[in-house]
């Protein structure tokens, strides 16, 4: 049995460690509180965005700009989106699962020159550097609140990469922000847009309780919305002036980017509310090993008087 003046040292460790971790929920939870609403208050943007990008994807007669157009696959860039710092209990561990999880499904060589890799985010980075493959680009270190003008730089490069045909696809792997306690990782195609992908991308999003969740229903990419009178009701006509080319070249940037940065809006609510819970279990744990820690304290106290009482009166009896 350790000393009493060790046990109570570890008392004291876990006793500030407590605090620290306390400290730490807190703040995770205002941050969680900040990032939750701009998530939430940007979905009808970006549902509205998908949804007219989704209907755009399924234009025959305009000539679609580059970014809109179809293309045979042969080179894929993937972005993994992670945070710059750690203490988010699973919230980093699950988005590289996944991503593992879908390297051998799909049982791609990561050494091979149509792969390409993008970080967003230093854990990231870090991650794709144990791997050791070829980094495209790195986007860290850009705050707790990710701002447009932050996230517009990873929009134009997977833009910019597609127009060069440094890659013919982008899937992007993040978590989602579904409650406080509940985030899911998904993989989303950002490029190219194509109808099928897009309104998968809806449903998975669109919450299916509370908030936004009547969007499910009313969604215009619903099911086959070709298919019966009701799905026909739903395709909606386009005027477009001066002319479908112009505008939807102008566009097309503007969707792409306003689709990347609701990602990484949903990304920096689930990793506040990930850190959030990671702080409050440290703080729970620390607060039962506190009372363990007393506990045997006053038990080997209680046995150290004890012993001494035992021997004060075996000394009384000797003499």
């Amino acid at each position: 049995m350790e000393s009493l003046q060790k046990t109570k040292n570890r008392i004291s460790s876990a006793k500030n460690i407590n605090q620290i971790t306390k400290a730490m929920e807190l703040v995770a939870a205002t941050k969680m509180r900040k990032s939750q609403a701009i998530a939430l208050s940007s979905r009808a943007y970006a549902y509205a965005a998908l949804d007219f990008l989704a209907n755009l994807s399924k234009l025959e007669e305009a000539v679609l700009p580059p970014l809109l157009q179809k293309r045979e696959i042969k080179k894929t860039a993937f972005v993994v989106v992670a945070s710059d710092k750690g203490l988010a209990g699973s919230f980093n561990s699950s988005v590289f699962r996944t991503f593992e999880k879908y390297l051998v499904e799909n049982k791609i060589d990561i050494f091979n020159d149509n792969y390409s890799f993008i970080a967003f985010g230093q854990k990231s980075a870090n991650y794709l550097q144990r791997k050791k493959v070829k980094i495209a680009n790195v986007f860290a270190k850009l705050g707790d609140f990710t701002q447009l003008s932050e996230t517009r730089q990873l929009a134009d490069f997977l833009s910019n990469g597609y127009l060069t045909k440094q890659w013919d696809r982008v899937l992007v792997f993040s978590m989602n922000f579904r409650t406080a306690l509940r985030q899911e990782v998904l993989i989303r195609q950002i490029l190219p847009v194509e109808f099928e992908v897009l309104k998968k991308t809806i449903k998975e999003i669109v919450p299916e309780t509370g908030k936004f969740s009547e969007l499910r229903e009313n969604n215009n990419t619903s099911p086959s919305p070709s298919s019966t009178e009701e799905g026909r009701s739903r395709i909606i006509d386009y005027l477009v002036e001066p002319s479908p080319e112009i505008v939807l070249k102008e566009l097309a940037p503007h969707l792409i980017e306003m689709q990347v940065y609701h990602i990484i809006l949903e990304a920096n609510a689930s990793e506040h509310a990930a850190r959030r819970m990671a702080m409050k279990n440290a703080s729970d744990n620390a607060e039962k090993l506190v009372g363990d820690l007393t506990l045997i304290y006053n038990k080997s106290r209680q046995a150290a008087i004890t012993r001494e009482i035992i021997e004060i009166t075996a000394g009384a009896e000797v003499l």
